[in-house]
């Protein structure tokens, strides 16, 4: 079955509650009223497991994202051009890159994590996650980190 990477858009209601307490969950840590992911399970009554299950897929929806940055985790493959490929999609969806990290390729496979600023005129982010999913050697895109900028 091949890897499906649709988003979805639902009312607060229809979330269940495990989910909208790993928001939470994550909220305490990014302030820091929390220091480590255990404080945050215990005080929100949610295992450690079902906080790392799901961590990486569920963030609050925010009708604009302009004025943020965002930091993109992922795989890649060690193959000529793919970061070029990368980058220029980045570039074409209209967001400005900020910080651009990526480890010596272990058999074949690097990871690496871009910091880009949504700008005005940016495009739509879903797409260009998906768009970069889509792109052969990458793999899972994770939104790691996203943070309002200060002018």
């Amino acid at each position: 079955m091949k890897n499906d990477n649709s988003y979805y858009v639902i009312r607060k209601q229809a979330v269940p509650e495990v989910l909208l307490k790993v928001v939470e969950a994550k909220r305490l840590l990014e302030s820091g009223r929390v220091k480590t992911v255990n404080e945050a399970a215990a005080q929100l009554g949610i295992s450690r497991s079902s906080f790392y299950k799901y961590k990486d897929d569920i963030y609050e929806f925010h009708d604009s994202i302009q004025g943020t940055t965002l930091t993109l985790n992922f795989q890649m493959d060690d193959e000529l051009g793919l970061l070029s490929d990368v980058l220029k999609l980045i570039a074409d969806f209209g967001a400005n890159i900020l910080t651009i990290h990526q480890s010596i390729p272990l058999n074949g496979v690097a990871s690496l994590s871009i910091s880009i600023q949504v700008l005005p005129t940016s495009g739509d982010m879903t797409e260009l996650i998906s768009s970069m999913e889509s792109k052969n050697g990458i793999h899972k895109v994770n939104i790691t980190g996203r943070s309002a900028d200060i002018s």
